[in-house]
């Protein structure tokens, strides 16, 4: 059996926006609470990339991460993810390999092939860019040859050069797992929105792993959805906004995350129930004891290296309480 302690602990940031308040506000929230579980002892803070949501604020991630680092001393922060659909890949790697150089040994690339939008605000990014999700690889092996000197190329990020930071692949399914395991990086697997293909998707990662130069071995890091809280009940009432969250975008109409109050009261469908009983199925809510055994059940049944915690609820001071219980646990 796993122990929680032998697996690092690690936090997946989005930003939140929450009803009544605005993204300058959850980006301040953001800069405390990267300091905050940086003293709590969490390795990693990462820092996803959304377009066009009302209630996230994390967009400009890149922008992003160079405040936190710059806030920050110790904690190692990262992108959970850069969607690379979305870039120029050299502009990828002039802006990584400048954070790499501007904070040593503190920042991670985690590479997305997801837009992390709607289709039509994705256009809107690559503006006459004709690189899509299908395009992948090509625009991977683009940006990982940036941070190689190469005296041939007649186009260089001269920032990269020499300053590589550890490059991830994030997935939810099969494809990003065997492109890790085939060129021997460590991999992200969305467990939190994609419980079902995580198995699947974490088995075919360590048998499609070659060795690299950077990694000898398979490295898995599992994003989780925890809120936890003193009792369950506590917990399941700060978690329900996440819920709302998730049906109103599935209905085309995404939200600011709202307060619990406005969760309890709105007029759920029987179709509505189902659905979010389904989606939260593979989250991890409720009092230490329990947040404990499914977090420990998670473990056991992944072999996961490490945890990445995400925590969307309404309340700043509950949201840092939550990394504080859940790190007394992984610690």
């Amino acid at each position: 059996m796993t122990s929680l302690r032998d697996i690092r602990p690690s936090v997946l940031d989005l930003s939140p926006v929450v009803s009544g308040s605005d993204a300058a506000a959850a980006l301040r929230n953001t800069l405390d609470l990267a300091r905050h579980t940086e003293a709590l002892g969490y390795h990693r803070y990462w820092l996803a990339e959304h377009h066009n949501m009302p209630g996230i604020a994390s967009s400009a991630t890149a922008v992003l991460i160079a405040h936190v680092a710059d806030a920050t001393s110790r904690i190692r922060v990262g992108s959970g993810g850069v969607m690379l659909p979305n870039h120029a890949p050299l502009v990828v790697a002039e802006q990584f390999g400048t954070l790499e150089a501007l904070h040593p040994g503190r920042i991670d690339l985690g590479i997305g092939r997801a837009p992390g939008t709607d289709p039509r605000t994705a256009r809107a990014l690559r503006g006459s860019a004709s690189m899509g999700v299908e395009d992948f690889p090509q625009q991977l092996r683009e940006l990982l040859t940036y941070f190689e000197p190469d005296p041939a190329r007649a186009v260089n990020a001269v920032t990269a050069e020499g300053n590589r930071p550890p490059v991830w692949l994030l997935g939810s399914s099969g494809y990003s797992a065997q492109l890790a395991g085939a060129l021997g990086l460590p991999f992200s697997f969305a467990h939190h929105f994609a419980a079902e293909n995580t198995l699947p998707a974490v088995r075919l990662y360590r048998e499609s792993f070659r060795p690299s130069p950077v990694l000898a071995e398979p490295y898995v890091m599992l994003g989780a959805a925890v809120v936890c809280a003193e009792t369950d009940e506590r917990a399941r009432w700060l978690a329900a906004p996440s819920g709302l969250t998730f049906l109103s975008l599935r209905k085309g109409r995404p939200i600011p995350l709202p307060t619990p109050e406005e969760a309890a009261e709105y007029p759920y469908t029987d179709v509505d129930r189902a659905f979010l009983e389904q989606r939260q199925a593979s989250n991890v809510v409720g009092s230490p004891e329990t947040v404990r055994k499914g977090l420990e059940e998670l473990a056991n049944d992944t072999g996961a290296d490490e945890l990445m915690v995400t925590t969307m609820v309404y309340d700043h001071e509950d949201r840092k309480r939550s990394y504080e219980l859940v790190a007394e646990l992984l610690n």
